[in-house]
């Protein structure tokens, strides 16, 4: 049985901080539409900016479900398991918004974060949470980690400047539902 709590609390800000990697839950509106779960990781991308508030850097891959879900509906959960030490499991579900790098808020909202590369950076997800709960982690496995995977880091310091720019406009303009997702640049 779940237990919800008011905010995020001390203890909680502690664990979530911890985890190495936390999963991404969204939906469209459509009733056919395709759910997504994603998972994140890379240290130094996740942050909790407040009792009801946390955020994540998000760097360009190979979809953009989570964007474009947010742009339509807003709607996300985020989970996190505990992989070693007492078994846990807490989500924190809410409202997200997309915040691009050209967005007036985002240099203050990057400033949360601890990981330092910018290249492929594609904006910060931002949820105002509405639901704070744990569950228990019982017959999640026990894992050790061995560290951050750096490909993606690598991969996007080989790319030329107009890499970035041309893979959101190729690649991740749209959902696999035909929903919008990372907005067009703006012209200028």
């Amino acid at each position: 049985m779940a237990t919800t709590f008011d905010t995020i609390t001390d203890r909680m800000a502690r664990f979530l901080l911890a985890q190495p990697v936390f999963f991404v839950g969204t939906a469209p509106l459509a009733g056919d539409g395709h759910v997504n779960v994603s998972p994140k990781g890379m240290s130094g991308t996740f942050a909790v900016l407040g009792e009801r508030r946390a955020a994540y850097l998000d760097y360009t891959g190979s979809g953009t479900e989570t964007i474009a879900h947010l742009r339509e509906n807003g709607r996300i959960v985020l989970m996190f398991c505990a992989f070693d030490g007492p078994p846990d499991i807490v989500r924190l579900h809410g409202r997200g918004r997309v915040v691009l790098p050209s967005d007036p808020e985002f240099d203050d909202l990057r400033a949360h974060f601890p990981k330092e590369r910018t290249t492929g950076q594609r904006s910060v997800i931002v949820v105002d949470v509405e639901r704070i709960s744990d569950s228990c982690g019982f017959s999640v496995p026990l894992m050790d980690l061995r560290g951050d995977r750096d490909l993606l880091d690598r991969h996007h310091e080989r790319q030329g400047p107009d890499y970035f720019s041309g893979y959101w406009r190729t690649r991740n303009a749209a959902s696999i539902d035909g929903l919008p997702g990372v907005p067009p640049e703006p012209a200028g």
